[in-house]
């Protein structure tokens, strides 16, 4: 069996963030607190993810006092940039036709839809207005989702920050009960050998039960691009599929 590989959530980097992270120490108790856990999220939590601009960040960040900006570029000058793609700017039209963002923010929604089109996991940023804002978060994702994609996560460094926190926490205290049912589904799956033998079996309870007039939700089909879906994610993970692990729409 390959040995499980940890794979770095991706992390689109918007411009607001690179410049909360390089500015002065602010005597603005919210601006100090933004700075802070931008700064945390780098020192604490910047090997656990992968980060990611793209040329509308690198273009944004190079505006205004030059020293400032050469901090500002310093700080992305590793990370990978995302190619320019057809497809994102055409989901950008959508976001501003349909009102997501508004037409005199072009760059905002550009943000938005390349994170998306490149199916990237989150979008940080600070930029409350077009980007992180609650009220608006979920019309951009419906427009997202209506164009295909599936939405990226809009947050905050202190949401990812706090999303991580709460992964780390260690597994609850067991129970009598769930000790009770660790032990049931260890048995039970100490049956099989495989995961063929264990459909099989699911088979046989499946045609027994509807035998005995029990209803069925019926299963969806699979997508018509299933199995091109599944090679691909096998390919991309650098595993080998056997033939008898492909699926059957029976």
């Amino acid at each position: 069996m390959r040995e499980y590989a940890a794979i770095k959530p991706t992390v689109y980097v918007e411009t607001s963030v690179v410049s909360y992270l390089t500015s002065r120490p602010s005597r603005d108790s919210l601006v100090f607190s933004r700075q802070e856990a931008t700064r945390q999220l780098w020192n604490e939590y910047f090997n656990d993810f992968e980060f990611i601009i793209s040329d509308i960040v690198a273009t944004e960040i190079a505006q205004g006092d030059e020293k400032e900006v050469q901090l500002r570029l310093q700080a992305i000058a590793d990370f990978r940039i995302l190619d320019k793609s057809p497809a994102a700017d055409n989901l950008t039209q959508l976001l501003i036709d349909s009102g997501a963002v508004p037409q005199n923010s072009r760059s905002d929604a550009q943000h938005i839809s390349i994170a998306t089109v490149y199916n990237l996991d989150y979008l940080i940023s600070w930029n409350f207005k077009h980007i992180v804002n609650e009220t608006k978060r979920e019309y951009i994702n419906r427009v997202c989702r209506n164009a295909g994609y599936s939405p990226t996560n809009l947050c905050t460094p202190t949401n990812l920050i706090e999303e991580i926190r709460m992964k780390e926490k260690p597994e609850p205290q067991t129970d009598p009960v769930l000790e009770e049912i660790y032990r049931m589904k260890a048995e039970f799956n100490a049956q099989f050998n495989s995961l063929e033998e264990l459909n099989a079996y699911l088979k046989e309870v499946n045609a027994r039960e509807k035998a005995r007039g029990r209803k069925y939700i019926p299963a969806p089909p699979l997508p018509p691009d299933f199995e091109e879906r599944i090679e691909k994610a096998y390919k991309e993970l650098g595993i080998e599929r056997k033939p008898e692990n492909k699926v059957s729409d029976e």
